[in-house]
């Protein structure tokens, strides 16, 4: 985001604004909460770098510089009113061909799951900075627990517009029978409103997760979150629990 001195004491941007287009391509951009999903074509660009030192006293023990690779790639004929997208990304990974640079750029696409994975483990999910655990042993086995359940939240996350990945994905066949007996309730609340999707898909457990997490289920409305979705699951998991309880209680 800051342009960066190089060793030779040129910036960056400049740099990188320097370099030759060598292909272009167009990848598909998930929605974002301001942002609709859409189709980017954009002109790549790469190259070596030195990276010089900051300037810092403090930091005159590191190497005066560092090589790196940069990754440019920018929007061309972006629609009106849409902000292009440009990326520049700086890699210690070795970029020797088109291939290689367009692999970092695929990388950094996940970036955003990535950021919702932390999301739903921290502050707005499972509040795992508050826990009061005193041992890193115990604080791994907390993070385990928790991060498997943001696992399942990201994947429904992904599910919720029909995606075909199978539901044993995410849920073993118990889990699946309480899904079903679930989704008769949500669906005898309303006549208008039915589950669209197979089920046997992961899509047709997000639409049941997204339900009991608070989501009203039409499609004119926003889809659900992955707070919901971590809602959803704490209510679904609870009944779960209720429902194992019951089958171990009968004759």
């Amino acid at each position: 985001m800051h342009d960066r001195k190089l060793a030779d004491r040129s910036g960056l941007y400049e740099v990188s604004d320097a370099m030759a287009a060598v292909d272009r391509r167009a990848i598909q951009l998930p929605a974002r909460a301001a942002r609709p999903a859409r189709l980017a074509h954009l002109e790549l660009r790469f190259g070596a770098i030195e990276l010089a030192r900051p300037q810092s006293k403090f930091l005159r023990h590191l190497p005066e510089s560092l090589p790196l690779a940069v990754v440019d790639v920018r929007e061309i004929n972006a629609e009106t009113g849409v902000e292009p997208l440009h990326w520049r990304l700086l890699t210690s990974h070795e970029v020797t061909g088109i291939e290689d640079a367009w692999r970092i750029v695929q990388w950094y696409k996940q970036r955003w799951i990535i950021e919702q994975f932390f999301r739903i483990l921290k502050t707005q999910g499972f509040k795992l900075e508050d826990s009061q655990i005193g041992t890193a042993d115990r604080l791994l086995k907390l993070v385990a627990i928790a991060a498997k359940a943001a696992v399942i939240t990201i994947q429904l996350l992904q599910a919720r517009n029909g995606s075909r990945q199978p539901i044993l994905a995410a849920f073993d066949n118990g889990q699946i029978n309480v899904l079903t007996a679930l989704n008769r309730q949500l669906e005898a609340g309303s006549k208008r409103l039915k589950n669209p999707h197979p089920p046997d898909s992961l899509a047709w457990a997000a639409w049941i997760i997204g339900r009991l997490g608070g989501w009203d289920g039409y499609p004119s409305s926003k889809p659900p979150g992955p707070i919901t979705f971590k809602n959803g699951l704490e209510y679904f998991h609870a009944v779960a629990a209720g429902w194992s309880l019951r089958d171990m209680c009968m004759p």
